[in-house]
């Protein structure tokens, strides 16, 4: 795992390797093991380097036979051996044992062909020296983050935007239009970031710029569909090929730990894995603590278990550090015991296993329509699924906001995934945005125009409602909010975390589970919570979905947390952006007691941390802060 930034101009080169130094020392988090550079007339490319495979010869950039071509590589790529035997065949020379060579190689003779092939995560460049052309690809799920921009005659690109912001050609802009979608999901909403000019290179796709002109193509999407496959052959084929990824995520030259909570996805991978050393986070009281439960699973599966718990004044403190790794605002509140998580992992591993994507691929989320434990309920949305579909619209256009047990369930369920679902996070409203923004910051992209951009590439297609919101998940919240959080507070701490639930393989079975082997009566998931079974006690595999449970409701009513957060809110560059007052009546009367917006406030408090750190204080790294006793 690394970290990659560099630039194609033709600035002089003793310019260039200044400006490609600082670029890759500001995420030398990333790679502290090693650098490699390479300039030349027409680029820089740089990377830092955390080994993991081959640690004595992956060094980065690696050339071909005839160094005409050159590749700087963040990720892993699982089935390279295969591929390099499959090169070495096909007459190709090495001289490393490191994956990256392999892409490289894979590169010169399939062209971009050569994407299709990798099993594994991945962002990087290859540099053509003869064409001056530069090739660059994400992998499919968004695993690995790729940032971009042109400013003025110069085309830059890094795995983290603070690398950009080192380039004397950078113009550091807001982007206005991301404020109001981030306020609804939480998160940067748009394909370009919150700096403006800046872009996200979307999952599944690749690039190439040549002569001044950037082009960006798409090579693989998810094929979801609908299949009537067996319970039994459908469970022994998730097991099968879970087993398999996991072993194949173990691959590495150093040892391999993994993340344990109390869920199902961290718990199965953990049972295949059989690390030696596992870890844990809470917050000290039974509501927000796991690793109690974690504690118990490790000591049934006979491996070893840190855990700790994290304290509020800790929380406040490192929260700005933890938006600066971030390089956008994101409100998830679990961004907090990952930071942590990973800082305890780091001091003893390189390499750990987490959960992430079994929710997307397999529908584990309870806003996909499990919202009700009543028998009567699901009773009767089971018999209005048969009813036709202008009378499903009609039932579930007269349940919306309605207040009874069961309306939401029975909305989730009926109504139209583009007209009721924009993904796992729906802070503000729009209109609640609007009231509270300025209005230099409201006309923005709205949230359906954001979400039927996705919603509109699978028109035609014949889709569950359910697999429909997978599909915008899928593009959207998993590689905009989870993976991105997974990689930025991981490698805050030199730690890389390998995802084995997000892998081609499995993909391809989870893209055709029939739905009702998805969501049913029993649980989210089933299909998958059913291969766990195999493995896991039903303590753990049946488990309802927590997330990090992180406890800023309490911390919100607590008298230091408060204050820290108005003080805030009353600084002068809030009401650039907001209506000041009506923002601090909303944090008083949460105080108070009177509503409960811990998340509204929570996700404008983030913000404006955010912003703070970029903009006011130029995008210096925030020391640890203290939190002050109210007096």
């Amino acid at each position: 795992m690394c970290g990659i930034a560099g630039f194609v101009s033709d600035a002089p080169i003793d310019v260039k390797k200044r400006v490609l130094k600082g670029m890759t020392d500001i995420i030398a988090h990333r790679g502290p093991d090693s650098e490699g550079h390479l300039v030349d007339a027409h680029a820089a490319l740089g990377f830092r380097r955390l080994s993991i495979i081959d640690l004595r010869g992956g060094d980065q950039p690696i050339y071909n036979e005839d160094r005409t071509m050159a590749i700087t590589f963040n990720g892993e790529i699982y089935n390279y051996e295969h591929l390099r035997k499959q090169l070495i065949g096909l007459g190709h020379d090495f001289t490393t044992r490191s994956d990256t060579e392999v892409i490289l190689h894979g590169y010169e003779q399939w062209g971009s062909g050569v994407l299709d092939k990798l099993r594994g995560m991945f962002a990087f460049v290859i540099w053509n020296s003869v064409t001056n052309e530069l090739f660059g690809a994400r992998d499919q799920f968004g695993i690995k983050p790729f940032y971009y921009a042109t400013m003025g005659d110069t085309f830059m690109y890094a795995s983290e935007i603070k690398s950009m912001l080192r380039h004397p050609d950078f113009v550091k802009d807001f982007n206005a239009d991301a404020l109001k979608p981030y306020m609804t999901f939480q998160y940067s909403a748009l394909d370009e970031t919150f700096f403006k000019g800046v872009f996200k290179l979307r999952e599944g796709h690749y690039f190439t710029y040549k002569n001044h002109r950037l082009t960006i193509r798409e090579y693989w999407d998810p094929a979801f569909g609908e299949t009537k496959q067996g319970l039994d052959g459908l469970v022994e084929s998730i097991d099968e090929t879970v087993k398999d990824s996991v072993r194949h995520h173990m691959i590495a030259d150093v040892e391999v730990g993994s993340f344990l909570s109390s869920g199902v996805d961290s718990s199965y991978v953990t049972a295949l894995a059989r690390p030696e050393h596992t870890y844990s986070i809470g917050f000290g009281e039974d509501t927000y603590n796991e690793s109690t439960q974690a504690r118990d699973l490790a000591n049934l599966l006979d491996v070893d278990n840190t855990s700790a718990t994290v304290r509020e004044d800790e929380a406040f403190s490192f929260f700005p550090q933890i938006q600066w790794y971030m390089d956008e605002p994101d409100s998830n509140p679990s961004c907090i015991p990952l930071f942590f998580l990973a800082k305890m992992a780091s001091r003893d591993l390189r390499v750990v296993l987490s959960g992430e994507g079994a929710d997307e691929l397999f529908a584990g989320y309870l806003g996909y329509g499990a919202h009700t434990r009543s028998r009567l309920i699901k009773d009767i949305t089971r018999l209005l699924a048969h009813a036709p579909t202008r009378t499903r619209r009609r039932i579930a256009r007269w349940c919306k906001g309605k207040t009874f047990h069961g309306a939401w369930h029975l909305y989730a369920n009926l109504a139209q995934a583009e007209s009721s679902f924009i993904g796992q996070a729906r802070v503000f409203s729009e209109e609640e945005s609007q009231r509270l923004l300025k209005p230099r910051y409201r006309n923005a992209p709205s949230v359906r125009s954001i979400v039927s951009r996705t919603y509109d590439r699978i028109k035609g297609r014949h889709l569950s409602e359910i697999k429909k919101k997978q599909y915008l998940d899928f593009h959207q919240w998993m590689p905009g909010d989870i993976l991105l959080k997974a990689d930025k507070l991981t490698m805050a701490h030199s730690l890389e975390l390998r995802v084995p639930l997000l892998d081609m393989e499995l993909m391809k079975i989870a893209e055709k589970v029939p739905t009702r082997y998805l969501i049913n009566d029993e649980n989210t998931k089933y299909a998958f919570r059913r291969a766990a079974a195999r493995h896991i006690p039903r303590q753990w595999y049946d488990r309802e979905k927590l997330g990090f449970p992180v406890p800023i409701k309490k911390w919100l009513r607590e008298e230091r947390c408060y204050l820290q957060v108005r003080s805030t809110f009353r600084q002068e560059f809030a009401s650039r952006f907001f209506d000041q007052r009506a923002l601090l009546a909303m944090l008083d009367d949460n105080y108070a007691c009177r509503v409960d917006d811990r998340r509204k406030i929570w996700t404008i408090y983030t913000f404006l941390v955010w912003y703070d750190i970029y903009f006011i204080h130029d995008g210096l790294k925030p020391a640890p802060q203290e939190i002050k006793k109210p007096a």
